[in-house]
């Protein structure tokens, strides 16, 4: 594969500890709670091209990890294992996140083969709970998918990609949490991370989300997810998650804005994968109710490199918000701190 070339200095590339790159905005599911369900009408479809995502070359040699995925399934992307071959050669870790519903035998092969170091599959509930929420999937076919993936693996003798489960804890999905370490054994599985629904699209959606409103309900949830841990820690699975106390300072944000960044397929860079959907004239439910939502894109590496981007004045500003308490409506707003 022919790489581009850059005439600008390395110093003026970041350093981050990951990059999340929007392969595409496109996908096949609609699972109830999602952005894209919720704005279909306006929903724009986005692919990232290989041009582009070449753009980010520099920007590859100077981060730990780059995570295939934004808002849609990547493997509906016709080139995704040309772009997780270009970030594998460029030195970084390589994951993406998936619905599984599109990983065929072929598909499977290709996966081991790729040196892609580690797949998340999607899941928000256990057996029908699942499906329900996530329409357009299916929980046994992911679960089967998973197991010839693990075989797959083993006939190559291959220890990559690891395979995580990134489980999504809706309100209604709170009495499946304890059934999830049934489901780990046999499955290969190194790593859970466990959500809740941090960006709500709809007051129709606000019931889902799980807030800790005061210590005796933080303390709950907090014992439950402990004890989830546990029981997957028994049999070598771990458990992350993030929960903020009741009454916390929101300038903890797990998306790490200040050494992290988020490029959509459209080539627009924004702190996170919450400051840029594909969408204009929606709301959406924040701390203080019902807002606008205003994308948060501070330059396009299609017209930009990487590094100009991240120096400019307003993201170097954005940054600091996070370290003088001032933050941006739209971190000021987010569920997620």
């Amino acid at each position: 594969m022919k790489l581009p070339w850059f005439d600008f200095s390395s110093w003026s590339i970041p350093r981050t500890a990951w990059i999340q790159v929007e392969v595409t905005s496109r996908c096949h599911a609609a699972c109830v709670y999602c952005p894209h369900t919720a704005y279909r009408d306006v929903w724009q479809d986005r692919m990232l091209s290989l041009a582009g995502f070449r753009r980010l070359w520099p920007a590859l040699q100077k981060t730990r990890l780059v995570h295939l995925q934004g808002w849609g399934e990547p493997f509906l992307h016709p080139d995704f294992f040309s772009l997780a071959a270009l970030a594998r050669q460029a030195g970084c870790r390589v994951g993406t996140t998936t619905n599984g519903m599109l990983l065929d035998d072929e598909k499977l092969r290709q996966l081991v083969g790729s040196g892609i170091d580690f797949i998340a599959f999607s899941l928000a509930g256990v057996g029908e709970n699942h499906d329900r929420a996530r329409p357009g999937t299916s929980f046994r076919k992911i679960l089967e998918c998973i197991q010839n993936l693990n075989r797959l693996k083993a006939a190559a003798r291959r220890a990559t990609p690891q395979i995580h489960i990134a489980y999504l804890l809706l309100k209604s999905g709170l009495p499946d949490l304890e059934k999830l370490p049934r489901i780990l054994p046999g499955l290969g599985v190194r790593q859970v991370v466990i959500s809740t629904l941090d960006f709500v699209p709809s007051r129709e959606l606000a019931g889902e989300r799980l807030l800790s409103a005061d210590r005796p309900a933080y303390e709950d949830l907090q014992a439950r997810l402990a004890q989830v841990a546990a029981a997957a820690g028994s049999l070598g699975v771990t458990v992350h998650y993030h929960l903020t106390p009741p009454g916390a300072p929101a300038l903890l944000c797990p998306e790490h804005p200040h050494q992290a960044l988020y490029v959509a397929a459209d080539g627009a860079v924004s702190p996170c994968v919450f400051t840029n959907l594909p969408v204009s004239g929606v709301t959406y439910m924040g701390r203080d109710g019902e807002q606008p939502y205003q994308p948060l894109v501070f330059g396009n590496l299609l017209e930009q490199e990487l590094g100009a981007i991240w120096r400019r004045k307003a993201y170097a500003h954005f940054r600091r918000t996070f370290f003088t308490g001032r933050l941006a409506t739209p971190c000021r707003q987010c569920l997620r701190l």
